[in-house]
This record gives C-alpha cells, sequence and structure tokens, in this order.
C-alpha cells in the first residue's frame, strides 16, 4: 500500500497536469528611426504597469542576439513598473525585439554602464570601510540642512562621458562633473579626485554653481525674480534606479509653499540619465494641477560666455571660469565648459533676458506634470566638443531628436 501511494504520488508530480506553471509574458517590440541620421544609444521604455502578470526578470532578443535591458520600479511598491533597453538606428531603419517577461527568477545583470550614489558624511569612517556611507534615500524636516550630511552634498550619478550631482538643500543645484576620458568615475573620486587621480587623468567638478540654477534646477518665481524651495514639510532624495543602462534620482519637496499666501503643492523630480548619454531628462509631478503657479529654470551665465538661443525652448552657452570661488582656486584651472537646456514649447511662460548669474525661464504647466532636458559638455573631454561653434551645433541636433521620437510599435502574442 505505501508503495502504491509512493508511486501514485510520483506520477502526480510528474504529470503535466500537475505541474506548477509560471505566467510569462511575450511581445514583439518595433522601433522605427524617422529621422534621416543615425542616432545612438537610443531608449526604448515600456511601461509594464497594465500587465496581467507581475515581473520579476526580462530577456530582449534581436535577430536571437541577447540585448542588455533593465527593469525598474518607480513608484516604490515592489513591483517593476518599466523595462527598458538601448539600441543604435541607421537613419529611417526599423528594428524588431523579441520580450520575454516572467513572474519568477531575478533580473538579469549586465555590465554597469552607468553609476549613481548617497553618502553619508562621516570622516570616523576609514576608507577601507567606505561601503557603510552608502544610502539609497534620506528624508529631512524643514529646517534640517542635508546638504552637510551627504558626500559631494547630494545624490551623484553619472554616465562614461559626464556625471552630474544634486545639492540636498534649498537650492537644489544641479552641479556637474567633467571628464577628460569616457569612463566611470565617481565611485573612485567621489566628485574630488585627489592629486594622484588627477594625474592619471580623472576628470573634476567642472563648474562652480553658487546659487545660480547651475545646469536646469527648478525654482518658484514671484512674478520678478525666482524663489528658493525654503518652505517645505519634508525635503529628500531617493535612488530609484541604479543601472546598468540608467540612473534615476529622485528629489521630493513635500508641502512646498512656492510664495507667501500660497497653498503648499508637493513636487517630485526625477532626474534620469541613461548609457552613452551626456544629456539628462528632467520629469516634474505634482501632487494636484499646479495651474495659478510659476516656476523659474535655467542655466548658469558662465563668465565670459556666448550665448546662444532659439527662441523656442532652447538655450545654452559657452564660456570659461574657475570651477570653485576663486579664494579657493588653488590646484585647480579655469575650465570651459558648454552648457545646454531644452523646455517643450508649451511650458515656456517668458524667456528672461540674460542677468549676471543666469540665462533663464519662467515656466508653467496646464496640469500636474513638467518635462525638460538638461545637458553639458567639458572641453577637457577627447571625445566632445571644444568651440561654441560645434556646441551650438550638437544644441540643434540634440533638440531636433528630442522633439522627433523613435517609434515604438507593441504587439503582444
Amino acid at each position: 500500500m505505501n508503495k502504491l501511494l509512493t508511486t501514485l504520488l510520483f506520477a502526480a508530480m510528474c504529470s503535466p497536469m500537475a505541474a506548477q506553471t509560471h505566467p510569462t509574458q511575450e511581445m514583439q517590440v518595433t522601433v522605427s528611426n524617422p529621422l534621416k541620421s543615425d542616432r545612438s544609444d537610443v531608449p526604448v521604455v515600456i511601461s509594464l504597469r497594465d500587465l496581467p502578470v507581475s515581473v520579476a526578470t526580462a530577456l530582449v532578443t534581436r535577430n536571437g542576439q541577447e540585448i542588455p535591458c533593465q527593469l525598474d520600479d518607480l513608484n516604490h511598491d515592489g513591483r517593476f513598473d518599466e523595462l527598458c533597453f538601448l539600441t543604435d538606428l541607421k537613419k529611417k531603419e526599423k528594428q524588431t525585439f523579441d520580450i520575454r517577461l516572467a513572474d519568477e527568477g531575478k533580473p538579469r545583470e549586465y555590465p554597469a554602464e552607468v553609476y549613481v550614489e548617497m553618502m553619508l558624511s562621516n570622516k570616523k569612517i576609514k576608507e577601507s570601510n567606505k561601503q557603510d556611507l552608502y544610502i539609497s534615500h534620506l528624508t529631512v524636516e524643514n529646517g534640517v540642512n542635508a546638504y552637510w550630511m551627504i558626500h559631494h552634498h547630494g545624490a551623484a550619478f553619472e554616465s562614461k562621458k559626464v556625471g552630474y550631482r544634486i545639492y540636498f538643500d534649498h537650492r537644489q543645484t544641479v552641479d556637474i562633473y567633467g571628464k577628460y576620458h569616457e569612463g566611470l568615475e565617481l565611485k573612485d573620486t567621489q566628485f574630488y579626485p585627489d592629486a594622484e587621480q588627477k594625474a592619471k587623468g580623472y576628470g573634476d567638478d567642472v563648474l562652480w554653481v553658487g546659487s545660480t540654477f547651475g545646469v536646469g534646477a527648478l525654482r518658484g518665481w514671484d512674478g520678478k525674480k525666482p524663489t528658493m524651495l525654503e518652505d517645505v514639510a519634508h525635503r529628500s532624495q531617493r535612488l530609484i534606479a541604479r543601472g546598468p543602462l540608467r540612473t534615476i534620482v529622485e528629489v521630493k519637496d513635500e508641502g512646498w509653499t512656492p510664495q507667501p499666501g500660497m497653498q503648499p503643492i508637493t513636487m517630485t523630480t526625477l532626474y534620469i540619465l541613461y548609457a552613452g548619454h551626456r544629456d539628462c531628462a528632467v520629469e516634474v509631478t505634482f501632487d494636484r494641477p499646479a495651474t495659478g503657479y510659476q516656476f523659474a529654470t535655467g542655466i548658469i551665465n558662465v563668465k565670459n560666455s556666448t550665448e546662444y538661443s532659439d527662441r523656442k525652448g532652447l538655450r545654452g552657452c559657452w564660456g570659461t571660469d574657475w570651477p570653485v570661488s576663486e579664494k579657493d582656486s588653488a590646484g585647480h584651472k579655469r575650465e570651459t565648459v558648454g552648457l545646454g537646456i531644452r523646455i517643450p514649447q508649451q511650458y515656456v511662460v517668458d524667456e528672461l533676458p540674460a542677468n549676471k548669474d543666469n540665462y533663464g525661464y519662467v515656466v508653467a504647466t496646464a496640469d500636474n506634470q513638467l518635462r525638460y532636458d538638461i545637458v553639458f559638455g567639458s572641453d577637457n573631454e577627447d571625445f566632445g566638443f571644444h568651440s561654441a561653434e560645434t556646441w551650438y551645433a550638437y544644441l540643434q541636433m540634440w533638440k531636433r531628436e528630442l522633439e522627433t521620437p523613435v517609434l515604438i510599435n507593441i504587439q503582444r502574442k
């Protein structure tokens, strides 16, 4: 009897009807380039929110060859919301990808093409125990200055071309790290290379930003001038995505009163940087429609800079200045940089005249969304731009690509 029961149980376990099944979702994605020019490292982003399966792992292939991909949980609910991968497209080219999503397993691992970090500042921690300082999220109340709590004063992230950091204070300025050669450096330098690293060709901070916009900080607007993000209930930074293909840093200002007498509003900003890119997308969401509010953004007026504007939301400059205050300039050299910002025209209220600090804009939105893009280049690069003319030509091409996205068609199998 026991032998018979064992046999029956074994047969049941081997039966196809009894075997556990794990739901999968397969789809075919076609990506088309509408431009008559080649494009590289084009992001392909697919929403997973309405799928019938909860995604745990993904496989992307083209012509049978595996393509690196990344799964991201954007809203911290433990479920992946987006899948992304990158591709190169020739002019007018169309490519087809096969995607298989499964609800078991872990995301596949691929070589890192980007890097992001937040670190607590603590001089008592030895270099060998530096990993004890890494964090992924910090929230502070109004009146707490986290600028001094965090190493390099806020989250820092990079592609192999460029690096950015976001000040964790009332300015929320976007500062930049320029490179000589393509590569990931911030884990080694933490934004502050020593003399030995500089001798080896590592990059460095290449811009003094102070209380300016830096490269695209979003502030309030009181009708005459930008206002800082001072009156907030809570301020936070969070690392949403660490790679291997993109980093996403979330900056949240909860209960922000842009000007006295206005109703508080909560603003969540995502800074998204893709592998192979020097530009960074800025995606802002408010907790309710922001009609009636106006904001300000732009780029710093680098000393001795020339300016470019197409008067339709694209603005840039090319100039040379110390990357720190002049009194602290020992050990540094003057840096030449090109900066750029592109704002969709529906958000532009006014393009402000240049002043000693900024090339600015007044912006607004008719709903709860606001999106724009920022970019920079360093004259130090052995792979980039070395004159105002070539930089401004690049900005025009950059805007053209942003405003002519690839066409993505998804067919579920």
